[in-house]
């Protein structure tokens, strides 16, 4: 599996998350929450930042089914879906992240076929706190 590339402006979220909480940065000063994290709010320019916790329930907004060709250690798992998650409690955030059964499933452990664009889901924590989700209503 790929690790992510840590920056000094997402190393928070990965500790965090590592940790078994979903955080999202937002702005020091106007309170937007923002994601990816960046240096500056892009409302209001502001360099000030914070963490916030999310409850990490959402709706599906977008998915796709990866089929090889891909990457080897991938393509083993093939297929599987990846999602675009938009936040219950922070609407204009969307975070990326495997669909899977139960935490610590392995990404193709769901059939593509279960997932719909709306359906409501939430965070699970895999390996080294890789966010992921799960159906609600599975």
């Amino acid at each position: 599996m790929l690790n992510p590339v840590i920056d000094s402006d997402g190393a928070p979220f990965w500790r965090y998350a590592a940790a078994g909480e979903l955080r999202v940065q937002a702005c020091g000063d106007c309170g937007e929450l923002r994601f990816p994290p960046r240096p500056c709010c892009p409302h209001c320019r502001s360099f000030a930042s914070e963490w916030r916790s999310v409850d990490g329930r959402g709706r599906v907004w977008s998915y796709v089914v990866a089929h090889p060709p891909l990457l080897p250690d991938y393509a083993e798992q093939a297929p599987y879906v990846v999602l675009v998650v938009e936040l219950a409690d922070a609407p204009r955030v969307r975070l990326v992240g495997n669909l899977v059964e139960r935490a610590g499933d392995p990404i193709g452990s769901l059939p593509p076929e279960r997932v719909r664009v709306g359906a409501a889901v939430r965070v699970v924590f895999g390996d080294g706190g890789l966010p992921q989700w799960v159906l609600e209503r599975p």
